[in-house]
């Protein structure tokens, strides 16, 4: 999601997005620590554990050691956390706040990792990942089930937000068994109506405050496709679930709400259609990521602290330093 994205969304969006309603705005510079150009993986570990990495790591170092994330971090403090995202619940982004593995393309072992993780609830796909899984090496059945263990150490599983909304204490939404599907190809509200329910349990969990990581997922995914209407209709969408936590913090008073990118996909560009400067349309210059900054959006205490040019694993300690830590 880089400026791009975000002035394709309120472009076709009435010109305007809920990510205006923020006051403060940065530059994220995303380089792994081995290539110019970062992916998911090493882009979501370098917010997750303050250190830029290669690319591929889920909650390591440069050097493969697994390091503590900001959410296991924040749960010994007694905070509950929470992770939505319109992907597997195993992918890149989100397993880079609960898991330690050297690749994300291990989805078994990253899911595995979920079975011992301080999360507190999650919403999200991959519900292929924790039971009736096939080993990705073999093809042979793998008779462990994750969400039978998950279960048996007091987790819960719903199959809706009414239900979600109805639950104490430790939840999964396996919102699809895979990815969930795009806008375009009727998902719907998932994500914007996921911030209320998650909010409310998180906070019932606890006092001392709660730490929660969303993300729209296909936002990038479009930019792969090279596909305008793609990025469009999830920037928007994802713009309403910001809208919603933006109304939780403007009430409370005391939440810090970040909205950032692990990088750009599709070098994204918007020009006249048919040379028409009153019409625009998309162009890309490629079907990967490129190495551009991304911008920082901050509302709430310290957001201010999320001003300027940095590198994204300065992300992490901004946060922290938000917190008094």
């Amino acid at each position: 999601m880089g400026l791009t994205q975000t002035t394709a969304g309120f472009l076709n969006n009435d010109m305007q997005l809920n990510l205006e309603r923020m006051p403060i705005v940065g530059l994220s510079k995303t380089h792994s620590s081995d290539q110019l150009i970062t992916d998911s993986a090493a882009g979501a570990t370098a917010f997750s554990i303050g250190e830029k990495t290669y690319n591929g790591a889920i909650g390591m170092n440069k050097d493969t050691v697994a390091k503590e994330t900001i959410l296991e971090r924040l749960a010994a403090d007694g905070f509950s956390t929470g992770l939505i995202a319109t992907c597997n619940i195993t992918h890149a982004t989100p397993a880079s706040f609960y898991a330690h593995q050297p690749s994300r393309n291990m989805y078994y072992e990253i899911a595995s990792d979920m079975v011992d993780a301080p999360v507190t609830v999650f919403v999200g796909g991959g519900k292929i990942h924790f039971e009736n899984r096939t080993d990705e090496g073999d093809g042979t059945p793998d008779t462990r089930n994750l969400i039978s263990e998950m279960a048996n150490d007091g987790f819960q599983f719903v199959d809706s937000f009414d239900d979600l909304r109805r639950s104490k204490g430790r939840v999964g939404y396996f919102y699809s068994d895979d990815h969930p599907a795009s806008i375009l190809n009727g998902r719907g509200n998932m994500l914007p109506n996921s911030i209320n329910p998650v909010i409310e349990l998180l906070q019932q969990e606890t006092d001392t405050g709660f730490f929660m990581v969303v993300e729209g997922s296909q936002i990038d995914w479009g930019g792969h496709a090279n596909e305008s209407e793609y990025i469009i209709t999830e920037m928007i969408d994802f713009d309403k679930a910001v809208g919603k936590a933006l109304d939780f913090a403007a009430q409370d008073g005391n939440t810090l709400v970040v909205v950032t990118a692990d990088h750009e996909t599709g070098g994204y560009a918007l020009k006249g259609k048919n040379d028409n400067y009153n019409e625009v349309e998309g162009a890309f210059s490629t079907g990967g990521h490129t190495g551009v900054m991304v911008p920082v959006y901050a509302y709430g205490p310290q957001s201010e602290l999320f001003s300027g040019i940095y590198n994204n694993n300065d992300i992490y300690f901004k946060m922290l330093k938000a917190l008094g830590q």
